[in-house]
């Protein structure tokens, strides 16, 4: 029988982690109006974590920053005490849990800011599929470009939040720079047409990521920040002629930050871009010297391949986490894994579709 790598454990600096199997962020809805995270919510990642590492739903990081109904947000003090119980649920597994710190950007409608524009680096905007607000299902606007203050005003928003990511008892946070979000809108040649020292170069589409990253770290230690690319996204209408310089670049800048971790979704599972032949997590590993978490529709066998070549030394599962919670039990026993139920309960209210899933008997 071969050894499995995924239950070997793992070091991100001082943190030890129990396996190499982490929990994706993902958005699941469940914070209500208030988006205060709550106790429903901290049994849904409690039930989770024989993961080695938890990384929450995204969360935003101020109001500007919403762009989905009923997600939980890290601004006020109550959103921190609602944190809190999350993490004091958690701490007694073991199990180290990141926040994910998240600001929509242009992935957003007027519906969310009482009226007013969503921001992004440009004035582009998202085309697609319409986007579901409390008053009903709306077409994309276009976005208003963030000016130079607004910018260094949104770095201080990460800032404040990284704080109180801590004082709600986290281990660390990851950024996220994936998915279409504003971090991605200023890293991507395609939303991102900027003249300023926020555009242009690759240098210049990277500064408020650095910037970001910089804020964040006069709050963490670099081991215990992680940050989130996805070089072969679409979602959110991405995917840049240029995208392979750019997220070598982006990998290569990261690098100097000695973060804990890079988490790369390199999978395919909602498809990518038209632009070249996708990247994959052997092109980053000469370049990133730190943590690499492989992620997005990876098979335990393909997550069992990437760490016995090197190339990944975690991989973080998402939808095979919604219907199994004790999905690194199933793993390991070798236990048939539940199906994917029907997508309409993943964004609802309540526990249906959310913590009612057994674990195998």
């Amino acid at each position: 029988m071969k050894t499995s790598r995924l239950f070997e454990p793992l070091s991100i600096g001082n943190l030890q982690l129990k396996n190499r199997i982490a929990l994706a962020p993902m958005t699941r809805a469940r914070a209500g109006s208030t988006r205060v995270a709550n106790a429903l919510m901290a049994e849904y990642y409690y039930q989770r974590a024989t993961a080695g590492l938890l990384i929450t739903e995204a969360t935003v990081v101020s109001k500007q920053g919403i762009g989905w109904d009923d997600t939980p947000g890290i601004y006020t003090e109550e959103m921190v005490a609602g944190w809190q119980k999350v993490t004091d649920m958690v701490k007694p597994t073991g199990t180290h849990m990141f926040l994910q710190l998240w600001h929509c950007g242009r992935a957003s409608h007027s519906d969310f800011h009482d009226g007013k524009l969503p921001v992004s680096a440009s004035a582009v905007q998202l085309g697609g599929d319409s986007i579901h607000t409390s008053l009903g299902k709306k077409q994309y606007e276009i976005p208003r470009a963030l000016t130079v203050g607004e910018i260094k005003a949104t770095v201080d928003d990460y800032r404040q939040a990284a704080i109180n990511a801590k004082a709600a008892g986290f281990s660390g946070i990851e950024v996220h720079g994936a998915n279409g979000y504003l971090i991605n809108q200023f890293l991507d040649a395609k939303t991102n047409l900027r003249a300023d020292q926020y555009g242009g170069s690759l240098e210049g589409r990277f500064r408020f990521f650095k910037e970001v990253l910089a804020a964040v770290l006069e709050v963490w230690a670099p081991e215990q920040v992680g940050a989130r690319i996805s070089p072969n996204g679409i979602f959110n209408d991405m995917g840049s002629e240029d995208f392979r310089e750019t997220y070598l670049y982006v990998a290569k800048e990261l690098n100097k930050f000695k973060l804990g971790y890079l988490h790369i979704m390199d999978g395919l599972a909602f498809g990518f871009h038209d632009k070249g032949e996708p990247m994959n997590l052997a092109e980053f590993r000469p370049i990133f010297q730190g943590k690499i978490i492989g992620n997005c529709g990876y098979t335990q066998e393909l997550a069992e391949q990437r760490l016995a070549e090197g190339t990944a030394d975690m991989i973080a599962f998402g939808r095979p986490f919604i219907t199994n919670p004790d999905l690194p039990e199933r793993f390991k026993n070798n236990w048939p894994l539940n199906p994917a139920e029907d997508m309409t309960l993943w964004y609802t209210p309540g526990a249906k579709g959310y913590t009612d899933y057994a674990p195998y008997k």
